[in-house]
């Protein structure tokens, strides 16, 4: 039976430290889905369709990673269907595991989903979606911090009449 497991995130945009959680977690795990899905907590800058496009041209052909995006129902349901037992999630500092802790006691109270929790490299443990999104809309360089397609959405004629 393979190991899949499930990185769900807004990822509004990519960063090069979720691509990180990711290619690693696909070297772990036999098959990775990375989710997209919507944070109700959150305004979204860039459609969901769009960062699934994103996400797929940034890592290009991989053959056991499957971009897909879910709006409606629990994680717990999404990961039943699609038979994963793992839901990875990568954290930079303690802030980010004691917002995810309760998530994952109550993902293993719902439907016997563990939670997997990785750190990223340290180069990119400072940099969040929120910090591009402000970097970018003041017209800074967005680079070092998300792969070249998400950078040259951001800063290119791809963007205009976003919300950044």
């Amino acid at each position: 039976m393979p190991q899949i497991a499930v990185i769900p995130g807004s990822f509004d945009p990519v960063t090069n430290g979720h691509l990180d959680v990711i290619r690693r977690a696909a070297g772990i795990f036999d098959e990775v889905h990375v989710l997209v899905v919507h944070n109700p907590d959150k305004q979204a800058m860039i459609p969901i369709a769009r960062r699934v496009e994103l996400i797929e041209t940034a890592l290009g052909t991989t053959r056991n990673i499957v971009v897909r995006s879910w709006s409606v129902g629990l994680l717990v349901d999404y990961c039943t269907d699609v038979g994963a037992r793992v839901i990875v999630k990568g954290v930079r500092n303690t802030a980010d595991l004691e917002y995810e802790q309760p998530m994952a006691i109550v993902n293993r109270h719902l439907g016997k989903i563990e939670t997997v929790f990785m750190m990223p490299n340290p180069e990119h443990a400072h940099v969040s979606s929120s910090l591009v999104r402000q970097v970018a809309s003041l017209g800074g360089d967005v680079a070092p911090y998300v792969p070249e397609v998400v950078r040259d959405f951001l800063q290119g004629d791809m963007a205009p009449g976003l919300n950044l």
